[in-house]
């Protein structure tokens, strides 16, 4: 009898260690997954559309989100990601502002078993692809050798390929990936146009307003320097849409006087350039909420997910997609399909 009870308890045990295993949750949670998602912030319409693609994803699966905005600030990032630790969530989604400065507070996700899950922006760490399953992004170098690749072909068209042009530079938040990447691809192909000079380049930190201002700069000093500005090559829409208010304010046509170039290809961009102040726009989209969630479940599944996601690319524009409709899209046939 004694043997007898002995076997029951000891099933009743292995069933218990079962029951606590099998709950579904990285965690251990009884309930739904609980998906902490660390935004940098509310900068643009981009950032904006990328937080409700994701926030929408998760929920949408079922899941609790945990969701916190940093405002921009690196500090509050890593508060966030501890503060998600602590709680001990299943999942971390994480868009990080800057590419440096992580090294500590990821090895605490890390060495608290939470897979993260990095989201649009770089990170730049030794044997960095140790700290995250996946990082579903856009291709930001691609993107600023496709904004040269436009205006080359833009300047070709309208035989100005030879003229001396000056361009003026919006740049992106300081040290994220975006700013870095979007930078370097552009200067390298224009640079095999020694003609084709970037006169001028400064943050807008990626929004409208300071984009605005550091435009009203670039114009007030090309006036006293005494030469033109050609082109206004912005690393967001957002910034370029504050530096068509700022060419309009001096006097001055834009899309017509001054060429301007944006990345991101958000709906206010469409409109600016059937409105014809505006020329191009990249896409670089922020609907990424969906490929989390197929992160997620695959690693719920016990699959193991792609280490890099990269979305796909198009450049809208108004006026070559009908020279060269395999290189260029309109601008005009997509702008209902904007969500953000």
């Amino acid at each position: 009898m004694k043997k007898a009870f002995a076997i029951l308890l000891a099933m009743a045990m292995v069933f218990m260690v079962a029951a606590a295993c099998g709950d579904g949750g990285g965690g251990g949670n009884d309930g739904p997954l609980r998906v902490g998602f660390s935004q940098i912030g509310s900068e643009s319409d981009w950032r904006v559309g990328n937080t409700v693609s994701v926030s929408e994803a998760i929920e949408g699966a079922g899941w609790e989100l945990i969701f916190n905005d940093a405002n921009q600030q690196q500090e509050n990032q890593i508060r966030a990601l501890r503060d998600f630790i602590t709680q001990g969530v299943d999942y971390i989604v994480f868009g990080p502002i800057v590419e440096t400065g992580w090294d500590a507070v990821l090895t605490e996700v890390k060495d608290a078993g939470i897979p993260l899950i990095m989201i649009d922006r770089t990170i730049a760490m030794a044997n960095q692809e140790d700290f995250y399953v996946s990082w579903i992004t856009n291709n930001f170098e691609e993107e600023g050798v496709a904004a040269a690749e436009w205006l080359i072909a833009y300047l070709e068209h309208n035989g100005r390929i030879g003229d001396n042009i000056n361009i003026v530079e919006l740049q992106g938040t300081v040290g994220s990936g975006p700013q870095i990447y979007r930078m370097q691809g552009f200067h390298e192909t224009v640079n095999a146009f020694p003609n084709l000079r970037i006169s001028q380049s400064e943050t807008g930190n990626f929004e409208t307003e300071l984009g605005k201002t550091v435009m009203e700069a670039f114009l007030t000093k090309a006036a006293a320097d005494g030469e033109p500005i050609d082109v206004v090559f912005a690393h967001n829409d957002g910034m370029a849409l504050g530096a068509i208010q700022a060419i309009r304010e001096a006097g001055l046509n834009p899309g017509v006087d001054i060429i301007i170039i944006g990345i991101d290809a958000v709906k206010l961009a469409f409109e600016a350039i059937i409105a014809g102040d505006m020329n191009a726009t990249v896409e670089c989209s922020p609907l990424l909420g969906p490929l989390v969630v197929e992160v997620i479940q695959q690693l719920e599944a016990g699959q193991t997910p792609p280490k890099t996601i990269i979305n796909p690319r198009s450049t809208f524009d108004e006026s070559l997609n009908e020279v060269f409709p395999d290189r260029f899209t309109s601008a005009s046939s997509d702008v209902n399909n904007r969500v953000y």
